[in-house]
């Protein structure tokens, strides 16, 4: 088991434990110039709770797809860890769903550009539940779960830092090697929800998959729309 002081990151990454959120840190870290490649994580909670610098040199649209990335490191890092009967998918929303029910969300944060200019940074949030809230009955909340409710219980939520850090940075060089081809095949392995109703960036309809560039795709009255994944960029709130 991992602890703050033993935990190990690929050279391009400056991992640091967080003294508050690691999201909030690593946005104002990035605001005021950060590399990319910083790291930081809470050492002490609970739960799986991780952020990283990045500084895009791709357009706005394609930097987007480090939300759906970000999963699919989750995925490849929990299957790594966790018992091999453990099923991950993945809401094109960036919602991490285990065996069924929701345990976490991806979450990217980036200043806003011009048209679709590369950001001049991005933040990339993973945040896992990990261990179940004190008295809450899991009966009561089917559509919501923690790690230890579903086998996971002996996975450190370090040891997942270290592994998703390891993977996202794995998936991020295939990335820019070879496209956003070869992420488009693994997420949709992985997809939740394809074939659901969906509401979602003002397009309601039935969700048929990804295009090449990681929209969803969604059956309408009026014909197919793609929902761009771009919008799912959060602006910095200070």
């Amino acid at each position: 088991m991992s602890t703050a002081e033993t935990l190990s990151f690929p050279p391009l990454l400056d991992g640091h434990a967080a003294a508050g959120s690691p999201l909030e840190e690593a946005v104002s870290a990035a605001t005021r110039g950060a590399e990319a490649g910083l790291l930081l994580y809470d050492a002490v909670a609970a739960d799986v709770d991780v952020a990283l610098v990045l500084v895009p040199e791709v357009s706005r649209r394609s930097a987007a797809q480090m939300i759906p990335l970000a999963g699919v490191a989750f995925q490849n890092a929990l299957g790594a860890l966790g018992p091999s009967e453990v099923a991950v998918h993945l809401a094109w929303d960036g919602r991490i769903m285990v065996n069924g029910a929701e345990c976490g969300r991806v979450r990217a944060v980036a200043p806003s550009s011009e048209g679709d200019a590369a950001p001049d940074w991005l933040v990339l949030s993973l945040s896992v539940r990990a261990t179940s809230p004190e008295g809450v009955d899991g009966g009561k909340t089917p559509d919501i779960t923690a790690l230890d409710a579903e086998g996971c219980g002996d996975v450190a939520p370090l040891d997942l830092v270290e592994a998703w850090a390891r993977h996202a940075l794995n998936w991020i060089h295939r990335w820019e090697e070879d496209g956003a081809a070869e992420l488009h095949r693994e997420w949709t392995n992985l997809a939740h929800g394809i074939g659901d109703p969906v509401n979602i960036g003002g397009v309601e309809g039935t969700a048929l998959g990804l295009d090449e560039d990681m929209n969803l795709l969604v059956k309408t009255p009026e014909g197919t729309r793609a929902v761009p994944l771009v919008a799912q960029l959060e602006a910095p709130t200070s």
